[in-house]
């Protein structure tokens, strides 16, 4: 962004901020979700909720370019989705395991023999769940711009030592399905992004979500793809380059809110997986007798309200993201914006709450 786009941008009228009185469910969080704009806290943002398969709200707020102001739109933009990708790589393993090419309690070392050996071994569902041990970002190796293979990218962080016995502890990490993808491509003979628009994107019709590399090369997707923003005090600049092709398997698919709300569903129904699969893959792993909240590649929780749900929030550079499944409530909530995280979870999960109670 140039250095004066903050001026031009405060010439442009804003949305007005709409009044909350008075209004409830559905409405209410059409207001909500539409004052995020009006209050400049998110410059763009686009919102699918389906109610049993059904849509109940499909909607663009703001912009994807904030100079020219281009409006967000639910199917056809192209968001970051940040650590949702870890849903997909979720169902991918699982696909895997029921075609027998892994096996979740195996040691990463069966496929990844060339690996620096550590001081205990540690099994593919340990590093699906977050339990393996592997450190997590440093500085800024959130924000990497090099282009680096799931292969090379293992030199970042390949020599540093476990952070706990694995099985014995919870840290969410990129650097586990970084690995996790780098043994499910061993193993399959193939590339992961391959794998997995062989197997999970295809079958599932979810033709606009992209890794970085067809993004970048002239898929149908660039055309549409947001900018990618930063909040500042007076604007939102653009976001650092970053280059997610390495951490594809955690962090670096690109989607639509449309694509992402049929993902979600696809979950709801349990399509494509057997339920014995589902199941490991949306029950939370227990350490040291307590629940960590994450099965493998899902979030399990429940809300402040005791709803449960399965999913994930995703934060990136330029990027911050909802995919919340209502297993009772057969919802599916999907959210995606272009910033980098803008501090609004709050408010998102207090239009969440109104949709759930229409």
């Amino acid at each position: 962004m140039n250095p004066f786009a903050h001026i031009k941008n405060l010439l442009y009228p804003n949305p007005k901020v709409k009044s909350l009185d008075g209004l409830n469910g559905l409405e209410r969080a059409d207001a909500i979700f539409h004052n995020l704009v009006a209050e400049k806290k998110v410059p763009g943002m686009a919102v699918t909720i389906l109610d049993k398969g059904e849509e109940m709200l499909q909607k663009g707020y703001g912009f994807t370019n904030t100079e020219k102001r281009t409006k967000a739109d639910p199917k056809q933009t192209v968001f970051r989705i940040a650590s949702i990708s870890k849903c997909i790589t979720g169902l991918a393993l699982g696909k895997m395991v029921e075609d027998g090419i892994v096996n979740l309690d195996a040691s990463f070392y069966t496929y990844v023999p060339y690996y620096p050996k550590k001081k205990y071994d540690f099994t593919l569902r340990q590093l699906a769940g977050h339990t393996a041990g592997i450190r997590g970002y440093r500085g800024k190796e959130f924000a990497l711009n090099q282009e680096l293979s799931i292969k090379d990218s293992i030199l970042v962080f390949k020599n540093d030592p476990l952070l706990f016995e694995p099985g014995k502890g919870y840290l969410y990490n990129s650097f586990d399905f970084v690995l996790l993808s780098l043994a499910m491509q061993e193993a399959s003979g193939i590339s992961f992004q391959q794998y997995v628009k062989e197997h999970i994107l295809i079958p599932l019709g979810l033709k606009n979500t992209f890794s970085p590399v067809e993004i970048n090369v002239g898929s149908s997707g660039v055309e549409n793809k947001t900018k990618f923003y930063t909040k500042k005090a007076l604007c939102f600049a653009e976001a650092v380059s970053v280059n997610n092709a390495y951490k594809l398997a955690g962090g670096g698919y690109l989607s639509t809110c449309e694509d992402i709300s049929l993902f979600g569903q696809s979950v709801l129904e349990q399509k494509l997986l057997n339920n014995k699969t589902y199941g490991q893959l949306l029950t939370s792993q227990i350490i040291n007798g307590e629940p960590t909240y994450y099965g493998l590649g899902f979030q399990v929780s429940t809300d402040e309200k005791s709803r449960k749900f399965v999913g994930h929030v995703g934060s990136s550079v330029g990027a911050y993201t909802n995919l919340f499944v209502y297993p009772e409530q057969e919802k599916v909530i999907a959210i995606l914006i272009n910033c980098t995280d803008p501090k609004v979870q709050p408010v998102l999960d207090e239009a969440i709450d109104c949709v759930l109670k229409t």
